[in-house]
């Protein structure tokens, strides 16, 4: 071994050694240590400075976080640069590579279908598609001036034509989401660009806010007080669990024995025309968002330019808010559907592949189907594989379900219209618990 090779091995003898024991106690809020690849690393002021955002990357303190780093990083070499001042040392050789008895077997049988994945390239985009996908949304804004050019402002022609932009707006976001999740470029400075332009200039909405919100929900799926997609602000209870707890301690802001009728008045109505802007607009203000608010400002320019000579200002406000009510129930039910029947709880420690299994199921493959969900029926691969462009979801999928059969993983697959009818039968399920916790409990 030469004089370079002896310092490197003096170095790595040199790093602290730590014990699992020892590392689960650093999950604080001002005292925060990850495991990545065995090396412990101190997070407590970087994750002020994390790009996906504060809580995202919090939410691992304490445990080993190698899935989720490789899952949310195209560009793994990039992202170590910024690891090395915060290495703190590594596990303690007799120290397993997994914390809390996580089945070792099966996070590497994982890494390996992830391995097969990259070697399938199967994280590489078809530029076709998502050109595709971007012109036909640019075709159905245009559609929407020219049926209203062309007909007149009559009722019928005003609800075909608000059928249409609700249709593009749903489609942007999902396509938006492609960008978010850095899965179109492989140069991550050219998804940030189109996601900005995207979400920003042809949805009105914030980068930003979307980011640190969505990447929470993908990093720990139902789980309360880590996934803001759970947080119902006392709206609804969910799962066996909360219900029972709101129950027994006589809480009650609504009746939630009834919640699976009140969800079609203030679920899917309500969550982008108001929930949604409320706090879009608070965050980007809140924050000084200002690169995201001008974008966003964008949007109601060209708006409100090309639909004021039609309606009016009033007209105008009236018309975009029952585009955003359409589009609201599109987003609602294709989101819900395949998390709300799933599991949800408060943190159980698991593996990435059996969280993940446990919050998410998908809906089954068909044309219209996929391009309805913008591939989100594939709900189980997208949240497995992140940053994987979801042309590609249908080619891994049973790659992933053979491997959920050898480790005895449910894999969940169902009809659209049974999983709709399912959010309705979770939120029933959930209400009677409470009701029964809060008379007899």
């Amino acid at each position: 071994m030469g004089k370079g090779g002896e310092e490197s091995a003096d170095c790595e003898k040199a790093l602290p050694k730590y014990s699992w024991e020892e590392i689960q106690k650093h999950n604080l809020r001002a005292d925060k240590w990850i495991v990545l690849e065995r090396k412990v690393y101190n997070i407590t002021e970087w994750a002020k400075r994390h790009p996906g955002g504060i809580r995202v990357i919090s939410h691992f303190a304490g445990e080993d976080a190698t899935d989720a780093f490789r899952a949310f990083h195209p560009d793994l070499n990039y992202v170590r640069k910024f690891l090395k001042p915060l290495l703190l040392g590594e596990l303690a050789p007799e120290e397993p590579s997994q914390d809390r008895d996580k089945c070792a077997k099966l996070v590497e049988d994982f890494r390996a279908l992830r391995k097969t994945a990259e070697d399938m390239k199967l994280f590489s985009a078809d530029p076709v598609f998502f050109t595709l996908c971007l012109g036909h949304i640019l075709l159905l804004e245009f559609l929407a001036w020219f049926t209203l050019s062309y007909f007149g402002i009559g009722w019928i022609s005003t609800i075909i034509t608000a059928f249409i932009l609700a249709t593009s707006q749903a489609q942007a976001g999902w396509l938006q989401h492609d960008f978010g999740h850095l899965s179109v470029f492989k140069k991550s400075k050219w998804n940030h660009l189109f996601h900005k332009i995207v979400i920003g200039h042809l949805k009105g909405a914030s980068g930003n806010w979307w980011n640190h919100r969505h990447f929470q929900h993908h990093a720990k799926p139902n789980i309360f007080k880590k996934d803001p997609d759970v947080n119902m602000l006392h709206t609804f209870v969910l799962g066996k669990t909360q219900p029972v707890e709101y129950g027994k301690k006589k809480l009650k802001y609504l009746p939630y024995n009834h919640q699976h009728e009140y969800f079609f008045l203030i679920g899917p109505p309500l969550l982008i025309p108001v929930y949604f802007h409320i706090q879009i607009v608070h965050t980007m203000i809140s924050r000084r968002d200002w690169v995201d608010l001008i974008w966003s400002l964008s949007y109601y320019t060209r708006y409100f330019t090309t639909y004021i000579p039609f309606f009016g200002i009033w007209g105008a406000l009236a018309f975009i808010s029952f585009v955003r009510l359409i589009e609201s129930h599109w987003f609602v039910w294709v989101t819900q559907m395949n998390h709300i029947p799933m599991e949800i709880e408060y943190e159980q420690y698991q593996d990435w592949l059996s969280m993940q299994l446990a919050a998410t199921c998908n809906i089954e493959q068909s044309f219209f189907n996929n391009w309805f969900t913008g591939h989100l029926n594939f709900q189980i691969e997208h949240h497995l594989f992140p940053t994987m462009p979801r042309c590609n979801y249908w080619k891994i999928a049973p790659l992933v379900k053979s491997l959920c059969a050898k480790h005895g993983i449910v894999y969940e697959e169902k009809h659209l219209s049974t999983a709709v009818i399912d959010v309705i039968r979770s939120l029933k399920k959930s209400g009677e618990l409470w009701l029964d916790a809060y008379l007899y409990k």
